[in-house]
């Protein structure tokens, strides 16, 4: 099982916290009647912040495998992928 370093962990803890943010102006917007090209425009903002995380910590999981001696098995490989084509 492959772990995030603790640098990496305040990135993308950071960029979720924002990103939480975000969904909260979005609320706040739909309850105030804003502009839907407004509220759309917030939504694809909070969407890239969440695909960002998800990248941020799929390239954390390759660097740490291509690091570690022997790399990762064909499993953790094809896991990985997955998890990467699941965010495009």
């Amino acid at each position: 099982m492959m772990e995030l370093n603790p640098e990496e962990v305040d990135a993308v803890a950071n960029r979720l916290r924002r990103a939480q943010g975000q969904i909260g102006g979005v609320l706040r917007m739909i309850e105030q009647g804003r502009d839907c090209k407004d509220i759309v425009t917030q939504l694809v903002a909070v969407n890239h912040a969440l695909d960002q995380a998800g990248f941020a910590i799929i390239a954390s999981s390759l660097k740490q495998c291509l690091a570690e001696p022997g790399g990762a098995d064909s499993e953790d490989a094809q896991n990985l992928e997955k998890l990467f084509l699941s965010l495009a």
